[in-house]
């Protein structure tokens, strides 16, 4: 953070973001679904293969988000994502955008926004990236127990979900909170 204050303007208000993708597809996982005692609740599930990736960031201190569903998770899907993030970030401020170590987000091909700083987690903890949060909330909610009937249909039901989650501020800032990142 030091790093990132030395190469801004002084006063530069920073915004804490945290990325990450999440593959949704026809072999869509079952969740847990109330019912009545003694009785087992019947889900579909589809054994075809055929998924699309949500790239999703969150600023949980202001409650926003930026997304896109892409057909491929590579370097050139990551680059537009970058470019979504920026353009949600306040005028005038920075970004930290912290996520994890994929190869498409420490690739040197990426051109990182002006107004953006990428902090990468340390390997192998996915719990410290509060999106994976966002992630299992997405599936418990809107996007498990269901069939989809082709590529468009996946799509369609993962930009929705998204959607929702965006209109829905408090929801971003409950799920993205974590103390050790908000605290003054």
């Amino acid at each position: 953070m030091a790093e990132v204050h030395s190469r801004i303007p002084p006063g530069t208000p920073i915004e804490l973001w945290r990325a990450d993708e999440a593959r949704i597809g026809q072999k869509n996982k079952i969740t847990r679904r109330w019912a009545r005692r003694g009785t087992r609740p019947v889900t579909a599930c589809d054994q075809r293969t055929m998924w699309a990736y949500i790239f999703g960031a969150i600023c949980p201190k202001k409650g926003k988000g930026a997304g896109l569903v892409l057909p491929y998770c590579d370097t050139d899907a990551m680059q537009q994502h970058l470019a979504e993030i920026s353009i949600a970030v306040d005028n005038g401020s920075h970004a930290i955008l912290i996520l994890d170590q994929a190869g498409w987000h420490t690739t040197p091909k990426l051109k990182v926004p002006d107004n953006m700083t990428l902090l990468f987690l340390p390997p192998r903890s996915p719990e410290l990236n509060p999106v994976e949060n966002v992630w299992q909330f997405m599936r418990d909610n809107w996007l498990s127990n269901r069939i989809f009937n082709d590529y468009d249909d996946i799509v369609a039901h993962c930009c929705g979900a998204w959607n929702k989650l965006v209109e829905q501020p408090w929801k971003i800032m409950s799920i993205g909170h974590r103390q050790w990142a908000h605290q003054s």
